[in-house]
């Protein structure tokens, strides 16, 4: 393992921990068998209600040897299957298969959101839930100039992560209606801080 691999994971789950508190609200609607995309570190493990059944997390990069995941899958009070593949790829996954699809600040690095939208719809069951919380476009029309100016050098230094993506609209044009949508600023950059927190369900 070189020193970017050890460091990225740590680094990452130190910087996510600062949403805990958004968490519990924003999955508060999961239940049953859970597909979660972007899974990282596992920081929603405590998070999840008492309704949620089993959890399968998905994620580009698996993540191993970091004390406080294992202590997080440990903890969780439902079987937890991890899996590494690429979100904007074909999943291997019946069609209909989860009772929810959950995404925490995923949608803004996923290099193809449209695609990985389109598989996520196939494997919701037709009367299941998308739940998620993501940051991207200000409503503010001189802040969103701002993060398309800082977008392409924002990319690069942060891993492939968007600040400028209308995650509301990417939601809708992925098959997905929104049945609850609340838009608002966190603490941070303002580039950084507008959060997109809702619930949908697969279109007709």
């Amino acid at each position: 393992m070189g020193l970017r691999d050890w460091i990225r994971p740590r680094l990452l789950d130190w910087t996510m921990r600062r949403m805990n508190e958004l968490r519990p609200e924003a999955i508060a609607a999961a239940e049953g068998d859970v597909l979660e995309v972007g899974f990282g570190t596992g920081l929603n493990l405590g998070f999840y209600p008492s309704a949620v059944k089993s959890v399968t997390g998905l994620d580009s990069q698996l993540v191993e040897g970091l004390s406080s995941l294992d202590e997080r899958l440990a903890r969780a009070a439902f079987p937890v299957e991890r899996c590494t593949l690429r979100a904007d790829a074909e999943l291997p996954f019946d069609t209909d298969r989860f009772d929810c699809v959950v995404t925490t600040w995923t949608l803004c690095s996923i290099p193809d959101p449209q695609r990985a939208l389109a598989e996520m719809r196939r494997v919701l069951k037709s009367n299941g839930r998308y739940v998620f919380i993501e940051h991207g476009r200000a409503p503010s029309a001189g802040t969103a100039r701002w993060q398309d100016r800082l977008n392409p050098l924002w990319r690069r230094i942060a891993d492939g992560c968007n600040m400028n993506r209308p995650i509301d609209r990417l939601v809708e044009q992925g098959g997905f209606h929104l049945t609850g949508l609340e838009r608002f600023r966190h603490e941070g950059p303002g580039v950084l801080a507008y959060m997109y927190r809702g619930v949908a369900t697969r279109s007709p």
